[in-house]
């Protein structure tokens, strides 16, 4: 099976510094195949052959561990599979970009507030941007103009911003495809 898995507060502000080429080996050591990883902010698409039970929550406190082990550093991992990454690519809107006229972002969740309810703790201002749920994610969007008046600045800080893992639609198209390229090797 095809996964990736995100990584939570890497990299950002010169905090919890991660070396890609480093992590990569770490995953590899964890036994994970296929490893690659894309930018610095924790995109590690892998495969794995082993029968999990749970595969999400136990690939995530494998992972988890072994960078704790090799970095010294309590880093959250979330993983998706193949089939939940091409469901949420089949939900984003084929026009969203992040680029200068529009901020378009993925915010990966985890379990703990994977609802449609979540909606009503997103302080996205009425009539400002757009937002869709699907299984797994929410995805944003607003223009650049409207960006800072959106009220979504208020989600960085509030309890369920830490259950949750943002990727621009850029950043999250580019890792679905490493994914399927690594499903056809």
């Amino acid at each position: 099976m095809i996964y990736v898995a995100l990584l939570r507060g890497i990299n950002v502000g010169g905090k919890n510094k991660l070396d890609m080429k480093q992590l990569k080996e770490t995953f590899e050591q964890a036994g994970m195949q296929k490893v690659v990883t894309y930018i610095h902010s924790g995109n590690i698409i892998f495969a794995d052959h082993q029968e999990r039970n749970n595969a999400h929550t136990e690939l995530a406190e494998l992972l988890e561990q072994a960078i704790a082990a090799d970095f010294g550093l309590n880093i959250k991992v979330l993983v998706r599979n193949l089939e939940e990454m091409h469901k949420l690519m089949q939900a984003l809107p084929s026009d969203w970009s992040n680029n200068d006229q529009a901020k378009s972002d993925v915010l990966f969740l985890w379990d703990e507030i994977n609802d449609v309810d979540v909606l009503e703790k997103i302080p996205l201002k009425s009539g400002v941007g757009e937002i869709i749920y699907v299984p797994g994610a929410l995805l944003y969007s607003v223009s650049r103009e409207e960006a800072s008046r959106s009220g979504m600045n208020k989600l960085v800080g509030s309890k369920i911003y830490s259950y949750m893992t943002v990727r621009n639609v850029n950043t999250t198209r580019k890792i679905y495809a490493l994914m399927q390229a690594a499903a056809e090797i």
